[in-house]
């Protein structure tokens, strides 16, 4: 354990800690998740899985699934960018494609899901510190997620 524990120290406080550069994987999963107006039928657990692959020309393209408001497997394919800042570990994102998953007495609390797949924005704002990543994305009118991830 303690070699596993100094290995990942180092990684936290080599030169490159504040470095986002070139090309890499990011693997996440939310944290925590607050609607604007709670409601009894709301989840605010999510489960959410992701992949993303990040280019060195800041594009972006992904893949999530997650538990939606209703506790409904749902799943988000996406294409976006990344624009970092030059001197602080911070950034903002913005993704955009389709999301499945909202069925039943609740598809239409997702907008223009006539075919059961809905086409989304979603805006984020992050943070990193090495290989380590946090992100507050804004989920519409219904909520806030918190995200966490490491980069590979």
């Amino acid at each position: 354990m303690k070699p596993l524990l100094l290995t990942l120290g180092a990684l936290l406080i080599s030169p490159c800690a504040f470095a986002m550069d070139g090309e890499f994987w990011y693997f996440q999963t939310s944290a925590y998740t607050k609607h604007w107006k709670p409601d009894p039928d709301h989840n605010n657990r999510q489960k959410l899985i992701g992949v993303e692959r990040n280019r060195e020309d800041g594009s972006l393209w992904g893949g999530a699934t997650f538990l939606n408001s209703f506790d409904q497997r749902s799943y988000y394919g996406y294409y976006g960018h990344r624009w970092v800042a030059d001197e602080y570990p911070v950034y903002a994102k913005l993704s955009g494609g389709l999301v499945h998953g909202y069925k039943g007495k609740y598809k239409d609390r997702i907008p223009l899901n006539r075919y059961g797949v809905a086409p989304v924005l979603v805006p984020a704002i992050g943070t990193f510190y090495g290989p380590v990543g946090a992100e507050l994305v804004i989920l519409g009118g219904a909520a806030a997620m918190i995200n966490v991830g490491y980069r590979y």
